[in-house]
């Protein structure tokens, strides 16, 4: 079984794939049959099989040998090890149904917010109602826990983008900051999510990580792309990741 849902993971990490590219394109998921983004040539099912297929193409297109990015492979690999993960963690359960949908889902949102810096507002809905269904708290407290992490980020949304378009943009001079908010509209249900499956004190620590995986990245995209823009829900899920399975946070018990 432990094979079984590993193979799973990565069978439906492929499925992923087509979401995350068809998803903010308004584009069918279903049809039409995935094909090359360079020639279009429609993909054979022997071209097409989860992680085996990319390294035995040495990921290119066996068609015209264009380069097929490596995030392909690293969405159906992630998927498959949170499946396993899951499975070892719940075992066959409906407990187990709901963890997976729900990171699938976080899975999703981050690779599309690493692609287009913006998520569909179906999806952040979707991944908060999921949420409840994985927290182990009760309604209220999941409520509370959402209501506490995300009003806290909307307050410290304000103050810190009040700082960057009021203070930060007339001592560099950049009139391009002075509409830059410090998070996303997205980043809120996101941290609401997680602050529902693992309350206060485990979200707190998820954002803590997230923060400190955000720093090189963000770096470079404001120095060598020169982009203000830093997704950060990718960073707000592996934290969030690491605390779900770790427990980071009991070491500040």
């Amino acid at each position: 079984m432990e094979l079984f849902s590993f193979i799973f993971g990565a069978v439906f990490g492929s499925f992923l794939n087509v979401l995350i590219i068809r998803l903010p394109q308004k584009k069918s998921v279903v049809f039409p049959r995935s094909s090359c983004m360079n020639c279009n040539h429609i993909i054979a099912w022997y071209y097409n099989i989860p992680l085996l297929s990319y390294l035995f193409l040495r990921g290119k297109c066996a068609y015209c040998n264009e380069k097929i990015s490596i995030l392909y492979f690293i969405v159906e690999l992630l998927s498959a090890i949170l499946t396993l993960a899951l499975y070892l963690k719940f075992s066959l359960s409906l407990e187990f149904l709901y963890a997976v949908l729900f990171f699938y889902l976080l899975i999703v949102l981050s690779f599309i917010d690493f692609k287009y810096k913006a998520v569909p507002d179906y999806l952040l809905l979707l991944s908060l109602i999921f949420s409840f269904f994985v927290s182990d708290f009760s309604l209220i407290e999941s409520l509370n826990n959402a209501f506490i992490i995300s009003g806290a980020f909307v307050l410290l949304n304000f103050l810190i983008s009040f700082y960057i378009q009021n203070i930060k943009s007339k001592i560099l001079k950049d009139e391009s900051l002075k509409t830059q908010e410090a998070l996303g509209e997205g980043d809120i249900p996101v941290l609401a999510a997680i602050g529902v499956v693992l309350g206060l004190k485990g979200a707190l620590a998820a954002v803590f990580l997230a923060a400190l995986f955000a720093i090189i990245p963000s770096i470079y995209y404001n120095f060598k792309k020169k982009d203000i823009q830093t997704p950060f829900i990718p960073y707000l899920v592996i934290g969030f990741i690491i605390e779900y399975f770790l427990d980071i946070s009991k070491v500040f018990n």
